[in-house]
């Protein structure tokens, strides 16, 4: 998957594929889906996951002030909270689209 184009409009980051599919994914719903391990968890060798304690996210958690684009697979966004290091990869942002033809294909591939 590959994006023409990613713009916050009000509390969206809007997404337009290639494929002309349009992703609109609300900040709040984006922050709390970080990939990051430290709010995801990494696992260990024996596939655990460890991961500190629940993070308590403020309103300025989900408050976008920036996004940087990560190579040609990905963008950071830095939050107004200080969070930064979550690492969104394209096909990771198009499979959190919430629109009902990807629920659709989710559900059929399992």
């Amino acid at each position: 998957m590959t994006p023409k184009d990613i713009q916050r409009i009000g509390e969206e980051l809007a997404i337009s594929w290639l494929d002309d599919h349009e992703t609109y994914l609300k900040l709040e719903e984006l922050r709390r889906h970080c990939p990051c391990a430290g709010c995801q968890g990494e696992p260990d060798v024996l596939g655990h996951i460890h991961k500190g304690p629940p993070l308590t996210l403020t309103p300025e958690s989900s408050q976008l002030v920036s996004i940087q684009a990560v190579g040609s697979y990905a963008i950071q966004p830095v939050w107004q909270d200080g969070h930064n290091s979550g690492i969104y990869s394209f096909d990771y942002l198009r499979a959190l689209c919430p629109c009902e033809e990807c629920l659709k294909a989710r559900n059929q591939t399992g």
